[in-house]
């Protein structure tokens, strides 16, 4: 086999979101790659893949529908499907697919199946109790104090946690959920850290920082991200190597102990708190919105990072390289968003800034009807902007998102303001 036999020239992506419309404008740069198709896509990965209708959820269409393709590589973006065991069934078709089985995908799956591989793997996260009863929950609540942190244990779309001073609002929370979490406050800013992985090599992408309350200084609800910045000049120094040395690294080991190899992305939400850095949680995919500002700086050939982490062959790749400045991310959501968002509305200005500044507006719940682009879910798409300073970046970003009008839409006007103005820091 020749060196260019082993490169992803066709790839599937899986997925319909934000992340999914940024990774297939990341690997689609990659000279690798010849083709990209997207399953089932949006209305923006439409001008440069090809999208093709499909339940992601079912595992034997993916794999068919990669077959049909021949395609080189399966990238599978959201959760969901990982827990469900769609990439098992990619896998067992012969196709190489960036994601993990339904065992190792547990680590986002299952919060206590999460806490149970830190502890065994000895890995820094919050004192937590796993409680299945409302006399469980209001016993640790009382036990760990105010504020109150209840997490439901299964997927909950980046919207199963609260975090609250009171009590019957965290009580209220965990009786709607069924199993939950309940842990210890942290305290300190959180940061994202996100790693490739075969199973036993880890390559680290550099820090970024989301944003998950709904509007300005951090008040309202928990969404699943209003926006996002990278690089973080305030983390410590060695932050990364710290992370893959105490977090990520054990936790790969450990799942590859017993006998559930993650082959993916392992998301290590972390808090750097008073008493160190600590895990808030893991996730086994890319983020949203992180991913977008994130790969818009990559200039490593993302295709082929991710083949040779589905292939077994990640030790090959040398460290992942980003472009200088920084980047940064806002969402655009709909009214009544995370609660009871209100979806149809149509989005102006859209249609033509997604041709005239390509790569820089990600779709994350838009469709179309009546020739139109239209608000079909919560979160209804990113855009980034990119300068040598967070000020630059911040202005680009919002300069564009100017552009776009969707009636009751709003976003956060505060992404990365605290960091560009000098605000944050750690001590």
């Amino acid at each position: 086999m020749t060196e260019s036999d082993q490169l992803p020239r066709t790839v599937l992506v899986v997925g319909s979101g934000g992340r999914e419309h940024a990774l297939a404008t990341a690997i689609a740069r990659d000279p690798a790659v010849q083709q990209v198709h997207c399953a089932p896509g949006n209305p923006g990965t439409a001008l440069f893949a090809t999208n093709h209708p499909l339940d992601i959820d079912d595992g034997a269409a993916v794999a068919a529908l990669a077959r049909e393709l021949a395609v080189d590589l399966v990238v599978i973006g959201p959760e969901a499907p990982l827990v469900d065991g769609v990439a098992d069934r990619v896998r067992a078709a012969g196709i190489p697919v960036f994601g993990p089985d339904a065992a190792a995908a547990r680590l986002e799956g299952s919060k206590a199946f999460a806490k149970e591989v830190m502890a065994a793997a000895g890995i820094p996260t919050a004192a937590a109790r796993v409680c299945t009863t409302i006399e469980q929950t209001a016993a640790a609540l009382d036990g760990f104090g105010a504020p109150y942190v209840v997490k439901d244990d299964g997927l909950a779309a980046g919207k199963g946690v609260v975090v609250t001073d009171d009590r019957d609002a965290a009580l209220a929370h965990a009786q709607a959920c069924g199993q939950v979490v309940i842990e210890e406050y942290l305290d300190g800013p959180e940061v994202s850290l996100f790693a490739v992985t075969d199973g036993t090599t880890v390559l680290p992408l550099q820090p970024a920082q989301d944003f998950k309350r709904a509007y300005d200084d951090d008040q309202g609800p928990n969404t699943g991200g209003m926006g996002a910045y990278t690089p973080l000049d305030w983390a410590p120094g060695g932050l990364v190597d710290e992370t893959v040395r105490t977090v990520i690294q054990p936790a790969v080991d450990e799942l590859r102990r017993r006998g559930t190899p993650f082959v993916g992305l392992v998301y290590a939400g972390l808090a750097l708190t008073s008493k160190g850095l600590r895990v808030v949680e893991f996730n086994a995919r890319f983020g949203d919105p992180e991913t977008q500002p994130l790969l818009s700086l990559l200039r490593s050939p993302l295709g082929q990072v991710l083949y040779a982490a589905a292939t077994g062959t990640l030790a090959d790749q040398p460290p992942l390289v980003f472009a200088d400045g920084y980047a940064v991310g806002v969402v655009l959501a709909a009214e009544g968003y995370p609660e009871a968002p209100v979806k149809g509305g149509v989005i102006d200005g859209l249609a033509q800034v997604l041709v005239e500044q390509p790569g820089r507006v990600f779709l994350a719940g838009v469709g179309t009807a009546d020739g139109e682009l239209v608000a079909s879910g919560g979160r209804v798409l990113a855009v980034t902007g990119s300068g040598p300073d967070l000020d630059s970046a911040r202005t680009e970003a919002y300069t564009l998102l100017s552009r776009l009008d969707l009636p009751g839409g709003f976003h956060r006007t505060d992404i990365a303001a605290r960091t560009a103005a000098g605000e944050l820091t750690i001590d």
